[in-house]
């Protein structure tokens, strides 16, 4: 495999904390969001995410600017100090999004809230030194700092008409190092991201990403009780025929991905299961 080659299959894939995976961070429903996510695993532990007063919980589009930025935290060679600069017109079109002045808003509104948002462990975050879950607590990022363009290069502007006048600028941001301990010690999931951004559901992505913590089991199988599945997403939904109506499509749009080859819901003894069949990573 030729340098250039070998960059681009490095391109594709991101490393992402597993125990991060498994734990639900992100909501993904339109519905009126409560201050805190409050999940409990199956060893006993408890995990929450506090909003910042005055803001909400990250949402999906925070979802998206979280993958983007583990993928540039790899490509800068996940740098010790965890920091990574970006222009936020780059970081748009890299997720695929539209760059003007509402995007801008909302990627400077979705670093802040990663930089806000506490996330709690009681016995439910893997500490690699320890090899077992901890108490934490602590933020995805640990500084955000966006610096607007100076003025003499907002002049220049009008001079390239690929770069939008509104640009507001550069952003340097640092990766929690409890996060990046974990990366470290190589206790992650590998997740193809031009894949994972070609899911047009918020759903269907936050899915992959816990069906990939779950292959990395090095399972071909893979069951989980459907109230558990609707924490650990999380969705707001509580009944089974509400939670398969929002299930489905996001089933189908990663059947059609080639990330899994079946998905049945069923019910056994009064307590409803999702079984997954994962398609093979070759497939992936």
């Amino acid at each position: 495999m030729s340098l250039a080659a070998k960059r681009r299959s490095q391109a594709r894939s991101v490393l992402l904390d597993r125990s991060l995976e498994e734990l639900p961070l992100f909501r993904l429903s339109d519905t009126p969001e409560d201050a805190a996510i409050s999940y409990a695993t199956e060893e006993g532990g408890r995990w929450r995410v506090l909003a910042s007063p005055g803001d909400r919980l990250p949402g999906t589009f925070d979802q998206d600017v979280y993958i983007e930025l583990m993928h540039r935290f790899q490509e800068a060679g996940e740098p010790a100090d965890g920091a990574i600069t970006f222009t936020l017109h780059a970081f748009l079109r890299s997720m695929g999004r539209q760059a003007d002045g509402r995007t801008y808003e909302q990627l400077r509104g979705a670093l802040t809230r990663l930089e806000r948002t506490t996330l709690q462990s009681e016995q439910s975050y893997f500490d690699p030194v320890t090899a077992g879950p901890a108490d934490l607590s602590f933020t995805l990022l640990s500084s955000v700092m966006i610096e607007r363009r100076r003025s003499r290069e907002r002049d220049q502007l009008a001079l390239f008409p690929t770069v939008v006048a509104a640009e507001p600028g550069e952003a340097r941001v640092i990766l929690s190092p409890i996060i990046r301990q974990n990366l470290a010690a190589r206790h992650v999931v590998p997740l193809n991201v031009v894949r994972y951004f070609s899911l047009p559901s918020p759903v269907a992505r936050r899915l992959f990403r816990l069906l990939e913590a779950a292959r990395v089991r090095d399972t071909v199988t893979w069951r989980v009780a459907l109230d558990r599945l609707r924490d650990q997403l999380p969705l707001s939904q509580r009944y089974p025929s509400h939670l398969q109506r929002v299930l489905q499509p996001a089933h189908d749009m990663l059947k059609e991905a080639g990330v899994i080859r079946e998905a049945v819901v069923r019910q056994q003894h009064r307590e409803w299961f999702v079984d997954y069949v994962l398609a093979g990573r070759k497939a992936v």
